[in-house]
């Protein structure tokens, strides 16, 4: 079923391209809800054929209209991407919903619902109370835009993210719009975004701690501003896994969370599974708060978690072992705290690491939504490199649910310097699972708004809240405490080589438990069967490819990560979609300072009427005082170029 395709005017004038799912047979007289997901990654193209089927069904089984928007600026929607999420898409997203609410097949309610980006501006778009929207669906979001998303964790830069999102959307926004959708000025307007664009990655760098620019955008801590009807969809093996039990406890609205074992990927196909059917449990959601049905969604137990047994890593995980549970209330009702300490009677009560910058590689992966975004290899050789404080698991399986907290007092031989932190079930065999894991730049111990410089060989209590989990562990296993100073190539390493202390005896962690945890073990659809997707990448293609590499020069004393993916797909109007993305980080384990991150992504996009292609290259170099950027973007029209763009700036470090 191909949708309608229109434009629907904002406020000031400016055109939207919009997809509109309308149900098949609407009666005369019939009144339906609509509900509208709102992206940046071109609908037409690159991920025409992203969740497509649920669309259809969302709209043929569900009986909704279903709007898919190309959000101000990208795809063949008008305006300027100056940022994601800028202020202005939220008076757009407004607009669009008033249109759909007053067509004439409109019941005059509305919700919005998507993936990651989409889930981000669903959350913004409940905060403006916004007329005519009466629930969302938030799947793979966060309430926290500085410390939960791909920017930063705890303070410090994130690394590996630099190469993919961070990097490709500077490639995204500079394609054209869809010519035979656009019209005769197409390449004009294709000109002007490249002349016009600024790629969104250079302000990121600048906005290295937490305040006004992190705030807009993120739910936390105003949480009160959302009053419609709320459901959260979260993955374990996702990177916004914190947007969960936190969120669902401050919401004041009707709300509803289901957290599963996946990446970020459809709860259809993600690796690992159990998989599910989503797209009943969205109708079922949307059913009950745009058309008033009765349907139990508002009397059954609202909080629904895949409870994670222990299972062996691997980073292309086909199936977790664990169940699924239900339960009404957060906090649960047997929740409890057991608190570990670690004494070891005759030995030193101070422990020193000095710590090794390339530390983190078995774990590095946080956001993982296809290969070669894999999952968490074993983490022995992470665990050999670090502090270990192992405790046997001889009572009982212990079931982890919820933040773990540590508190500890730690001194680093330098001003600026970072913790790590996570947990591990290590199985006789001494294979270590990673369960969760938390991370704290130290100058921020106090403050991510106005972090200050650590005094050297000082000792000080901090506290960090590791990630959102839900794991038990069997009998006869233990949990591994892990701590290091660096986490690589997950988050950037700081400026110089430090000795890290411990003080043994104030190894102070909270484990959140629930033993029994649920009220019974709720029933979801398995996933339909899929017709196979036939590739249409071409032997030797040197775009279909998919790596995940981790490579140590011995002499240079260097460790680099690389990763690899891309291919063919086919998009709407006769296009033809190729798409490379290649990626390094790299550091320099005898000059931490000196890091690097590189990339390239290529979109080439072939239409009947034109070949466009766009290439962005890029180049962060870090020393202890900088990160220089250099990024670089062609484009070239039918073989022949057609712009260049050059952009060269050095960022200060500020206690990074």
């Amino acid at each position: 079923m191909l949708p309608d395709r229109l434009w629907i005017t904002a406020r000031d004038g400016i055109r939207l391209a919009a997809d509109l799912y309308l149900p098949a047979d609407v009666a005369e007289g019939e009144r339906v809800p609509a509900i509208l997901e709102a992206l940046p990654y071109r609908k037409d193209d690159i991920t025409a054929s992203s969740h497509a089927d649920d669309y259809e069904r969302l709209s043929q089984e569900g009986r909704f209209a279903v709007c898919r928007l190309d959000v101000r600026g990208t795809g063949s929607s008008h305006g300027r991407a100056t940022d994601e999420y800028p202020p202005v898409e939220r008076h757009d997203l407004a607009d669009v919903i008033a249109w759909l609410t007053t067509q004439p097949w409109s019941n005059g309610r509305a919700g919005v619902y998507g993936y990651s980006y989409s889930g981000f501006n669903a959350l913004q778009i409940a905060c403006e109370r916004t007329p005519g929207l009466d629930a969302i669906c938030a799947v793979y979001a966060t309430d926290d835009r500085y410390t939960d998303d791909v920017h930063y964790m705890g303070g410090s830069l994130r690394a590996i993210d630099l190469v993919d999102y961070c990097h490709y959307m500077t490639a995204s926004n500079a394609l054209p719009p869809v010519p035979a959708l656009f019209g005769d000025r197409w390449l004009d307007e294709w000109k002007a975004r490249i002349d016009e664009h600024e790629p969104w990655l250079l302000r990121w760098l600048e906005e290295q701690h937490d305040g006004s620019y992190w705030r807009h955008g993120s739910l936390r801590p105003g949480y009160d501003r959302i009053e419609c009807p709320t459901m959260i969809v979260a993955g374990w093996a996702d990177g916004y896994r914190n947007n969960t039990f936190r969120t669902f406890a401050a919401l004041q609205c009707d709300k509803a969370l289901l957290i599963g074992p996946w990446s970020h990927a459809s709860p259809a196909t993600s690796l690992p599974g159990p998989h599910i059917d989503l797209v009943p449990e969205m109708i079922r959601w949307f059913d009950r708060w745009l058309r008033d049905t009765d349907n139990g969604v508002d009397t059954q137990p609202p909080i629904r978690v895949f409870m994670r047994h222990s299972t062996r890593p691997q980073p292309d995980l086909a199936m977790m072992e664990g169940e699924w549970r239900s339960d009404a209330t957060w906090p649960p009702a047997d929740a409890r705290t057991q608190i570990l300490r670690w004494t070891l009677d005759g030995e030193p009560d101070v422990d020193v690491l000095a710590v090794r910058a390339d530390v983190g590689t078995a774990a590095w992966i946080t956001c993982a939504g296809g290969l070669p975004w894999g999952q968490s290899l074993d983490q022995r050789e992470d665990d050999t490199w670090s502090l270990t404080y192992d405790c046997a698991i001889d009572e009982g399986p212990l079931p982890i649910l919820g933040h773990p907290v540590l508190t500890v007092r730690v001194a680093a031989d330098q001003p600026v310097a970072s913790l790590s932190v996570k947990l591990c079930d290590v199985f006789p065999d001494g294979t270590s699972s990673l369960i969760t894991r938390g991370f704290l730049n130290l100058t921020h111990r106090h403050s991510s708004t106005s972090p200050t410089l650590l005094q050297p060989g000082v000792f000080e209590e901090v506290v960090v809240e590791l990630e959102a989990t839900a794991w038990v562990i069997a009998n006869g296993h233990e949990l591994r405490l892990s701590i290091n100073g660096v986490d690589w190539p997950n988050t950037w390493v700081p400026p110089k080589a430090f000795q890290l202390s411990v003080e043994r005896d104030s190894l102070h962690l909270q484990l959140p438990l629930a033993d029994g945890f649920g009220e019974g073990a709720p029933q979801f659809n398995p996933p339909r069967q899929r017709p196979p997707v036939e590739s249409t990448a071409e032997a030797g293609d040197p775009a279909s490819h998919s790596h995940w590499r981790v490579e140590r020069d011995i002499l240079r004393r260097e460790t680099v990560a690389r990763t690899s993916y891309g291919g063919r797909d086919r998009g709407r109007d006769g296009c033809v979609v190729d798409q490379l993305y290649d990626g390094e980080v790299g550091v320099s384990l005898a000059d931490p300072g000196r890091s690097w991150a590189a990339a390239t992504t290529r979109y080439h996009l072939c239409w009947p009427e034109a070949s466009c292609l766009v290439e962005a290259r890029l180049r962060v170099d870090s020393d202890a005082d900088a990160f220089d950027v250099d990024i670089e973007l062609d484009a070239t029209h039918d073989g022949e170029p057609l712009a260049h763009r050059h952009w060269q700036r050095r960022i200060p470090r500020r206690l990074l």
